[in-house]
């Protein structure tokens, strides 16, 4: 187990449901906070057992088949890891601890180990055992509907949101809290990307008000230009062969979705204090904004290696 004191001065943590969740809403920022030399770590809820499989040659992973899926995604997590330059990378409760739940009304839901059934207080205090050991500044999650719905989604930000408090009163809870956002203007923006994509998840649907995510740029606090690193996390897409097929809508976020390239990331500050803004909305540039740690530009530093063997 590492220690606080053997820690970069910037520790930052992310919360999320499935393997490649990571990688498609905050990849670049993740890259980008572990090139500077931040810690960076990911916290993974489920291993995504009930995913889809866009591999030919390993369909019978499937839930319905083998029930193998989540062993291989924990090899794809890792290889996306790998590429984000992220090292520390965990199972909320170790691996296989809770289940993919699947989409909302589904049987899966109801599976013993789903994250759906999972209890709160059990499941942050989990997560807080985490918080004790990195003492994260900052940490980021989903909005309260998961950003789009999801279950495991919406339980993640349940249990990150209690994590927190929990870890508050201990004084090792986070200072910032962000909740990921995708903005309506960057939708709107983009919505002819997802029209001309061969696998469109939205088929009929013209209005970006339409789709089940998007948030109101007056909601959004804070915009991270990591578009340096967005060869990173296309490389890091590409280790998630089983969940997104190479014709995936996904990749259109590369061909400057909306104005914006794939490295760009939004988020919204829910807990804690706002810093500078900038340009004509006076968003933030750093998630760390406002508060008295160094950023450091050492690269992966002895920290990284304590904790990559210790916590996959």
């Amino acid at each position: 187990m590492s220690r606080v004191t053997d820690l970069p001065a910037r520790r930052l943590l992310l919360v999320h449901a499935h393997p490649d969740d990571e990688t498609i809403g905050t990849g670049a920022t993740m890259a980008y906070y572990a090139a500077t030399g931040a810690h960076v770590t990911l916290v993974t809820c489920t291993l995504g057992e009930e995913g889809e499989v866009h591999v030919p040659e390993l369909v019978g992973l499937r839930a319905a088949e083998a029930d193998q899926l989540g062993g291989y995604r924990v090899a794809e997590l890792r290889a996306a890891c790998a590429a984000l330059g992220v090292r520390d990378q965990r199972f909320l409760g170790g691996a296989g601890r809770y289940r993919d739940s699947g989409m909302m009304g589904l049987p899966a839901n109801h599976h013993p180990r789903a994250f759906w059934q999972a209890d709160v207080d059990e499941a942050a205090g989990y997560l807080v055992e985490i918080m004790r050991e990195i003492r994260p500044q900052v940490m980021v999650t989903y909005d309260d509907n998961g950003l789009y719905g999801h279950p495991d989604h919406i339980q993640a930000h349940r249990v990150a949101m209690r994590a927190a408090e929990l870890a508050r009163a201990e004084g090792c809870g986070p200072e910032k809290i962000y909740w990921t956002a995708v903005p309506k203007s960057a939708l709107r923006g983009g919505m002819a990307a997802f029209l001309r994509s061969s696998d469109n998840p939205f088929p009929g649907l013209t209005d970006p008000d339409e789709l089940p995510f998007g948030t109101p740029d007056e909601r959004i606090t804070t915009r991270i230009d990591a578009s340096g690193h967005q060869a990173a996390k296309i490389a890091a897409m590409r280790a998630h062969a089983t969940q997104i097929p190479e014709n995936s809508w996904l990749y259109s976020l590369a061909s400057n979705f909306g104005g914006d390239p794939m490295g760009v990331e939004y988020y919204t500050l829910v807990s804690g204090q706002r810093g500078p803004g900038h340009g004509p909305h006076h968003w933030e540039r750093d998630l760390f904004a406002g508060l008295s740690v160094p950023e450091e530009r050492s690269g992966a530093g002895e920290s990284d290696r304590l904790t990559e063997a210790a916590h996959q």
